[in-house]
Parts: structure tokens; sequence; C-alpha cells
């Protein structure tokens, strides 16, 4: 490699490593604890754009290189530019990602290591599973510095209590990995030396499900959390409707029934 192109991959913002339908994307800004630039957010929202069209995708890893997984955005940036119009464009910007990962049909696992705080906080309460190592800590603490944090609020008040969420917000104070597991934000936490292999058992047990039923389920998920009772049931009906057609459905019942493992065919 010459040196050109080796400084190049050195200095991505965002690394991607595929292997096995499993597409890993790692925030490499480790001297800055991974804090989102304008730079990373268009990196990030680059590669999710290209995985959604990518069938061969079946799960997206996101991780962090470093210390941390994400310290929230960089406020160097922020400080640097104080107009309210590039403020109001970089949490557009932060926003339009953080749905991206929702709309995405592949499931998101958020690989947490270190310290997920702010915006940081906010990627794993938006990614569709999270693993935590033991030493993780969790905090949404712009309100340290005189920012509440609006926009990660949104992404944690849906998964936890409203109370645990205020509390988060009100005080900026951590919490540890077993606090955030306990309180709904993340689903296993593991020692530091086993993240990488309990993240591939999520992976790997999505894997062997039909990726069809997996993205309309996803889409289903999220669409009828923002409605009421009666209409979320109903578009559900719907959804199920809809998954029975698939092959992969008749294909499925068939292998139960028949005692076998399933071939997937797609929809």
């Amino acid at each position: 490699m010459n040196t050109s192109v080796q400084a190049a991959v050195t200095e991505a913002v965002v690394l991607r490593r595929d292997a096995g339908g499993v597409a890993t994307l790692t925030l490499n800004r480790p001297s800055q604890f991974n804090a989102l630039s304008r730079e990373m957010l268009t990196a990030l929202q680059n590669e999710i754009d290209r995985i959604n069209a990518d069938r061969s995708v079946r799960v997206v890893v996101i991780a962090g290189a470093g210390k941390a997984f994400c310290a929230g955005h960089d406020l160097k940036e922020m400080r640097a530019n104080p107009s309210k119009a590039f403020q109001k464009a970089l949490f557009d910007q932060c926003g339009r990602f953080m749905l991206s990962l929702v709309d995405l049909p592949q499931p998101v696992i958020a690989r947490v290591h270190g310290i997920a705080t702010a915006a940081g906080c906010q990627l794993v309460s938006m990614c569709d599973l999270a693993v935590a190592s033991e030493d993780a800590r969790f905090a949404v603490s712009g309100i340290n510095v005189g920012l509440f944090c609006s926009t990660p609020s949104v992404g944690l008040s849906r998964n936890i209590s409203r109370k645990q969420a205020m509390a988060m917000l009100l005080t900026g104070e951590f919490i540890d990995a077993q606090s955030a597991l306990a309180q709904g934000l993340v689903n296993r936490v593991v020692p530091i030396d086993q993240l990488d292999a309990e993240v591939k058992k999520f992976a790997d047990a999505v894997l062997a499900k039909s990726p069809a039923a997996i993205a309309v389920g996803k889409e289903l998920f999220y669409r009828q959390m923002e409605k009421g009772l009666k209409d979320a049931y109903e578009a559900a009906s719907e959804a199920m409707a809809c998954n029975m057609m698939f092959e992969d459905a008749a294909e499925g019942i068939d292998a139960f029934m028949q005692k076998r493992p399933p071939s997937w065919r797609g929809r």
C-alpha cells in the first residue's frame, strides 16, 4: 500500500468491515473519544445508505475505536461555529442519521465499551440492540455545560422510563452498565474480553432468521409504537397478513412441521 492510500485509511473517521453478512462500522476518532463531528456523521450516513440497498448485509454492528464508544457531539467544532444556522444544521444532520438506523431493514447492534455520553448515549438508544462491557458508562451530560440534551432525550425516553430519563437529563450523572441493563438501555452486559463474542451471538441469532420477516417486523415495530392501541393493532394485523404471503413464511412453517431446518428464499 502506498503512503497516500495508507494515510487515507488511517485517517478515515468511520471504518467498515464486512464478514459473513455482518457489516461493522467503527467510529474512528479515538483521540477525541469518537466525538460525532460533521465529517463523521456524513461518513456514517453514507455507509448506512449503502447498507440499506445491500441485501448481502444482514446485520449492522456499530462500535468505537480506542477507549470509548462515543462521547457525543464535537464541542470544539460546535464552539468554532457559533451561528444558530450551523447548530440547527448539525442537529438536523444527526437526527436524520439516527432515524436512518430505525428505517434500515437490517437490525443494528451497538457494541458499547467505555463511555457513551450525550449523542453517544443517543446512538445506543437508537440501535435495535445493544451489548455493553462491564466497564461501560452512560450519561446525557450536556446539562453539565449548560446544554440540555434535548435531541438525546428523544431516543433515551423511548428506551427507559420517564423518571429514569429525566434523572439522567437533569443531573448529567453517569449510570453504570448494570443500571443501563436494568433500565432497558442495553440488552446484555459482559466482561470486556467477552464483548465481541456476545455481539456475535446476537448477530448469529439474527442471521439464522428470515431476512424478509425481520425487515417487515422491524418496520412495523417502530411504526406501531407511535400509534394508539387500536391503530397499532390494525397496522400489526396488516403486517402479519402480508408477512404470511412471503415464501419464507410458507417455508418456515413447512420446515417446522416437517422437523427440518428452513431454507430461506427471500420474500
